[in-house]
């Protein structure tokens, strides 16, 4: 089959180029689940906060909050800010131990976030 593109030239089309609805594709991530996901990528998307998650990681998955600030020339309420929005993305705890916080990673978010990823990079299987 051809038709013509929009300079007016010929354009040949194959059974290969023609889009036809697969009935076996479905979401397989509700709203919810979506909505955590996106939360958690969007924390992540920012370089310091992907820095402080690899250095929470290095500590064993729990460092002095102290351990944070030293790596960075950014001020405490900042570095707060960034450790605030990993924690509402769920990726990591925060707990006061007298004059120190110690953070951890939620191991339980990082293997859901491994799976999504290992999902969609199986091309859909």
């Amino acid at each position: 089959m051809t038709h013509l593109t929009n300079e007016g030239e010929l354009d040949v089309v194959t059974e290969a180029d023609v889009c036809v609805y697969n009935p076996d594709l479905h979401l397989r991530l509700g709203a919810v689940e979506t909505d955590q996901f996106a939360a958690a990528f969007k924390a992540l998307s920012n370089p310091v906060r992907l820095q402080i998650i690899d250095l929470i990681s290095q500590g064993g998955g729990q460092i002095c909050g102290c351990d944070i600030e030293h790596h960075f020339e950014l001020t405490q309420p900042t570095i707060s800010h960034h450790l605030k929005v990993l924690r509402d993305a769920g990726l990591i705890s925060s707990e006061a131990r007298g004059v120190s916080v110690f953070h951890r990673l939620n191991s339980s978010m990082l293997t859901a976030l491994q799976g999504l990823l290992m999902l969609v990079n199986n091309t859909g299987r």
